[in-house]
C-alpha cells in the first residue's frame, strides 16, 4: 500500500483530497504547514470574530486539527517559517521593490509545498506526497506531465508552473477529475466542519488581509506624483509606486476626471504613469521576453501553442521562440491587454503545461514599451 503525505491546509479542497485518497486505498497521513510566524512577524493583535481571537493560521490548523479527526487520519505539524521568509517573501518582496508585480503563490509551490515539503516527506518515508491543487498528471513518451484540471474554472496548473520536473514522479492530484461543486457537495456529506469555509483568496500562507496596509510593514509607502502620459500633466498622487500594476484602474484615487488605468512605473523617480479612456493603445502590446524558464514538458520551437500571461485570463495564441540568449520570446500579433513585467507567462500546448517562466520585456511592435512610455513622458 503506497504511504502517501496530503498537505492538510484547513481549506475544504484539501480535505476532500486526503479523504479521496484514503477512499481509494491508499495509507494517508496529513501535515500541516505553518510557514508564518503571525506574532514575530505582524502587528497582528487578533481578530474576534475568528476562533475567539485566534490568529488566522491557527484558526486553519484547528480545521485541520478537525478534518483530520473526523475522518480518522493521523496529523503532523511542519514548520517551514525560515524556508519561506528566505526563499518565498524575499524574493516577493526584492520584485517588489523592483516596481514588478511577483505572484508568491508560484513561489511557495515552488519551494515549500513541492520542495521543503517534499524533502519533509521523503525523510519520513512517503512514496509520494499529495495537494487539494486542481491539476492532472498526464504521460508523454512515457514521462509524466502536467495538464489542466478537468474543472476549467477552477484550474490551478498556472500555479505550478515553477515546480521542478521531477516532482511530477512522486506527487498525486486527488481533484484533477474532480468539480468544485462536487467537492462541497462530499464535505456536506461527510459533515465536515469546513464544508462551507471559503475559499482562501490571501497571499500563499500568510492568509487574507489588507494587502497594502501588510505591505507597508516591509516596503514604507512612499507618494508621489501619477502623470498622465498623453497631457504629461500630474494628475494625481499615489500612496507608493509599488503596490500598482499594469492594468490598474480602480484605488487610483484621482477625482473628478477619468477613467485612468496604470500603463508603467518609474521606481527610481516614484512616478505612476497612466492613461486616458481615449488612449488605451498604451495597454496593448505585441510581444514579451520570457526569463528563468522551467521546462516540465518536451517541445521543439518554435512552437504554436497557447499561453497565459494572468491566472484567470483566457488562453491567448501564441508563438513561442527560442532566442540566442537562452530566453525565450512569445509573440501575439493579435495584442494582448496589460502583459506586465515580474509576472508570470505560462506556455500551454492542449491541456499540456509545457513551460513557464517571468516575463521580463514587454514590446510593442518591437519596440520596448516601457521604454517608449519612459521616452515620451521625458520628452
Amino acid at each position: 500500500m503506497k504511504k502517501v503525505l496530503v498537505g492538510l491546509s484547513g481549506g475544504v479542497d484539501s480535505a476532500i483530497a486526503a479523504y479521496l485518497l484514503k477512499k481509494d486505498g491508499y495509507d494517508v497521513t496529513c501535515a500541516f504547514m505553518r510557514n508564518w510566524d503571525s506574532m514575530a512577524n505582524d502587528d497582528f493583535e487578533g481578530n474576534p470574530t475568528i476562533n475567539d481571537a485566534v490568529c488566522p493560521q491557527e484558526a486553519d490548523y484547528k480545521d485541520a486539527q478537525d478534518v483530520a479527526d473526523k475522518l480518522g487520519l493521523p496529523l503532523l505539524r511542519i514548520d517551514f517559517i525560515k524556508e519561506y521568509w528566505d526563499d518565498v517573501f524575499k524574493t516577493f518582496l526584492d520584485e517588489y521593490k523592483r516596481g514588478r508585480t511577483p505572484n508568491p503563490d508560484i513561489l511557495c509551490n515552488r519551494y515549500i509545498k513541492f520542495d521543503s515539503f517534499m524533502k519533509f516527506a521523503e525523510s519520513k518515508g512517503f512514496d509520494t506526497v499529495a495537494t487539494g491543487h486542481y491539476a492532472k498528471l498526464g504521460e508523454e513518451n512515457g514521462v509524466h506531465v502536467l495538464q489542466k484540471a478537468d474543472d476549467r474554472n477552477k484550474d490551478q496548473s498556472y500555479f505550478l508552473t515553477e515546480i521542478h520536473r521531477e516532482v511530477l514522479d512522486h506527487v498525486l492530484f486527488p481533484l484533477g477529475k474532480v468539480d468544485k461543486p462536487t467537492v462541497r457537495k462530499l464535505a456536506e456529506e461527510l459533515d465536515l466542519s469546513i464544508a462551507k469555509k471559503k475559499d482562501s483568496t490571501g497571499i500563499c500562507f500568510i492568509g487574507e488581509r489588507n494587502f497594502r496596509q501588510f505591505l507597508s510593514n516591509y516596503l514604507p509607502m512612499k507618494p508621489g506624483d501619477i502623470i498622465d502620459i498623453n497631457t504629461k500633466k500630474v494628475v494625481g498622487q499615489h500612496g507608493g509606486v509599488m503596490y500598482y500594476t499594469v492594468g490598474q484602474r480602480k484605488g487610483l484615487d484621482i477625482g473628478g476626471i477619468g477613467p485612468f488605468y496604470v500603463i508603467g512605473k518609474d521606481v527610481t523617480k516614484n512616478e505612476l504613469y497612466v492613461t486616458d479612456e481615449e488612449h488605451q493603445e498604451w495597454l496593448y502590446s505585441t510581444s514579451c521576453s520570457i526569463i528563468d524558464v522551467n521546462w516540465l514538458a518536451d517541445r521543439k520551437l518554435p512552437l504554436t501553442c497557447n499561453a497565459k500571461f494572468r491566472y484567470r485570463q483566457q488562453d491567448n495564441p501564441v508563438t513561442v521562440s527560442l532566442r540566442e540568449d537562452g530566453t525565450l520570446i512569445a509573440s501575439f500579433p493579435e495584442k494582448i491587454r496589460s502583459v506586465t513585467p515580474g509576472q508570470e507567462a505560462v506556455i500551454y500546448d492542449g491541456d499540456t503545461l509545457v513551460c513557464g517562466g517571468k516575463i521580463d520585456v514587454v514590446y510593442q511592435n518591437d519596440k520596448d514599451l516601457m521604454k517608449e512610455i519612459l521616452d515620451t513622458v521625458n520628452a
